[in-house]
């Protein structure tokens, strides 16, 4: 039995995808952190009303505080959907630029710091830098072998 071939337009795959860059697993995992933070801001007040309702209360919050619980988990599973998900996606893809730049900015500032930490911790008892390694201009002499 033969199997009938599936016909697509040319150049279209069967399945098109609306995100057709794969992503790593940690950004798979920021996309999800993204998505959780964009259902709960949806869900603020129902939260908040759960969150103050389990206030002072142990093992009894589970059934004192069910009406709450229910309100809160009702309100994220009608945000909780794949549209959801695409705009976290998708923002996740706008915000790459700016990440990116606070990276390079981080990576600069921690150079900045270790050549700081490298001249401080390279004086002598009197707090004067060591001279030991270093020219008359203070940049460092790689020894000959």
């Amino acid at each position: 039995m033969a199997t009938p071939e599936i016909r697509t337009p040319k150049g279209t795959a069967p399945n098109p995808s609306r995100n057709p860059l794969p992503l790593s697993a940690s950004q798979e995992s920021q996309v999800r952190e993204l998505y959780y933070k964009r259902v709960r801001q949806k869900c603020a007040d129902e939260v908040r009303d759960f969150a103050a309702c389990c206030t002072q209360r142990t093992f009894t919050a589970t059934f004192m505080c069910r009406s709450e619980q229910k309100a809160m988990n009702a309100c994220m599973n009608l945000y909780a959907t794949q549209a959801e998900q695409d705009a976290a996606r998708a923002e996740w893809f706008a915000t790459m630029d700016q990440r990116r730049e606070e990276r390079e900015k981080k990576e600069l500032k921690r150079v900045e710091d270790e050549k700081f930490w490298k001249d401080w911790w390279a004086k002598d008892k009197t707090g004067v830098p060591s001279t030991e390694g270093r020219d008359i201009k203070g940049r460092h002499i790689e020894e000959k072998k």
